[in-house]
């Protein structure tokens, strides 16, 4: 009688982690993109985007460079992620991953030296927020990020302190702020820790999460390559 050819399975790349991984990254991406589209809106609205160089010239904190960078990033490492994981490319995989590595270590590196240096970085926060306060009328999304941190401390005299001063101190501290924005925001996040560090955990695991999906699916990609 014949022998009996014994099978073997050959490695396959995991359907499942890389369409989880891809739909992971389509997400990412579209959010991205939608933070990047916002950002160049708000600058074609200011006309930044016909004169470049007056980015150069802002004497405060223009806001909408924070959707412009964050978007940007976003939409680089989810398009990265998309490619990687639907065409099987560990050169893009990689890429993806290893960046969320450093954007998360970066991330683990800032909340260590901010609890670390944090006397010094209340001083420098101080400074910067005098800066922009003192460019309060060059940028018209400063303006709303300034007036909308201050609606949310509920501003009590609607007349910006009117005959305030002939008070007594302690009735002062009733009709106007004393504390200042740093004061205060240190003490949103007293009253708000639970959640802040919830949003940071939250944030940190989906990105261990996407590192670890790559890498994953790298790996069963290499084992596939190793047979041919």
């Amino acid at each position: 009688m014949p022998a009996k050819q014994q099978r073997f399975q050959e490695p396959e790349v995991g359907c499942c982690g890389k369409y989880f991984l891809f739909g992971f990254n389509i997400v990412f991406w579209l959010l991205g993109a939608v933070l990047l589209v916002i950002g160049l809106w708000a600058w074609g609205e200011k006309g930044v985007l016909s004169n470049i160089s007056s980015l150069t010239h802002l004497s405060g904190l223009d806001p909408v460079w924070f959707f412009v960078v964050v978007g940007g990033i976003m939409s680089v490492l989810g398009f990265a992620g998309c490619i990687g994981a639907l065409r099987e490319n560990t050169f893009l995989l990689k890429f993806f991953s290893v960046f969320l590595g450093l954007i998360f270590f970066l991330e683990l590196a800032t909340g260590i030296l901010a609890f670390v240096f944090k006397d010094w970085i209340r001083d420098q926060l101080n400074i910067f927020i005098n800066n922009n306060v003192k460019a309060y009328r060059d940028d018209i999304d400063l303006q709303n990020l300034i007036d909308f941190a201050q609606e949310y401390e509920d501003v009590l005299n609607t007349q910006c302190g009117y005959d305030v001063r002939l008070k007594l101190e302690l009735e002062q501290q009733s009709f106007i702020h004393t504390k200042g924005c740093v004061g205060q925001f240190e003490k949103w996040l007293q009253d708000n820790l639970v959640v802040v560090a919830g949003v940071f955990v939250g944030i940190a695991m989906l990105q261990i999460f996407g590192i670890c999906l790559a890498q994953n699916l790298v790996s069963d990609i290499n084992a596939v390559k190793a047979n041919w």
